[in-house]
């Protein structure tokens, strides 16, 4: 067994592991790592836990330290600095006549490095513009463009649904998300009713899928055949995949019958389909 902690370096970004060794940390810490960067500042999110040795998916790292007084003023700093950057980013833009817009500016803790994080339509030659920021701060100057999605995950923000940015707050990775979920969730297809501030698809789509698609497996689809408990057999003109609620059109009738899917058999080729829960109920009696 090894004692391990979960540590984050961004707001809903990814938790990574790390060795606690000796040391006891409470979620909400500031530790100081090792990572592919240099020595980066996180804030403890999992607290110290013992996992077997064969569940680490690699080798991990030992924390090298507890945040000092130090430290935290070498945060601070960075902040300020950061600030900074983003201002005279923004002028170098305007005087190199760039169409892009800055987004965000991330310094490593160790000041070897400062990142900017802009959006643009196309390709931007910023090379000139790297050249002017090096010559003002006197480090690493690394450009980055990224897509809406990852700069409404940077700035985060207050959703539709009046919660904050499932991708700021929560979501480590960006989720594959598709109209049909929309569609098989009966959603309007309004794109600003089912769009999030970014302009993409709501994420919020994918986390009801898997139930939605199991119950649309059970239910008779709009213009089904099916048989009724007393043998009355009609077309499935209206069905709720959540509640299970039908309702069917009788041969020969002109208002439709209210019912459920339990209680109800699907018509395959004139003879009757057994529907899953009857299929469950009946395997159960035999087995008994």
């Amino acid at each position: 067994m090894i004692e391990v902690i979960g540590v984050r370096f961004q707001p809903g970004g990814k938790v990574y592991s790390f060795l606690a060794g000796k040391h006891r940390f409470a979620v909400g810490d500031l530790v100081i790592t090792e990572m592919a960067r240099g020595m980066e500042c996180g804030e403890v999110v999992t607290a110290n836990r013992k996992i077997p040795k064969s569940a680490a998916a690699a080798p991990l790292k030992p924390i090298l330290r507890p945040a000092t007084r130090e430290d935290r003023r070498i945060l601070e700093a960075n902040r300020k600095r950061e600030a900074r950057a983003f201002q005279v980013c923004q002028q170098k833009i305007a005087y190199r006549k760039l169409k892009m817009n800055l987004v965000h500016v991330e310094c490593t803790f160790d000041n070897s490095k400062l990142l900017f994080y802009f959006t643009a339509e196309n390709r931007i030659d910023f090379r000139e513009l790297v050249k002017d920021l090096a010559a003002v701060f006197r480090t690493r100057i690394e450009l980055r463009q990224i897509g809406v999605r990852d700069k409404a995950k940077l700035l985060g923000g207050i959703g539709i649904c009046g919660r904050e940015f499932c991708c700021k707050c929560h979501l480590p990775d960006f989720q594959s998300v598709s109209i049909r979920m929309a569609k098989e969730q009966g959603l309007s297809l309004n794109s600003s009713k089912i769009s999030g501030c970014c302009g993409r698809l709501m994420c919020c789509l994918k986390y009801e899928q898997n139930v939605y698609e199991e119950l649309l497996r059970i239910t008779p689809k709009n213009g089904a055949l099916v048989v009724m408990k007393d043998g009355t057999t009609g077309k499935v003109c209206e069905s709720n995949p959540l509640t299970g609620d039908l309702k069917v059109m009788p041969e020969g009738a002109d208002v439709p019958i209210k019912t459920t899917r339990d209680a109800v058999s699907l018509l395959c080729d004139g003879k009757i389909k057994v529907n899953p829960a009857e299929r469950k109920a009946l395997r159960e009696f035999e087995g008994k």
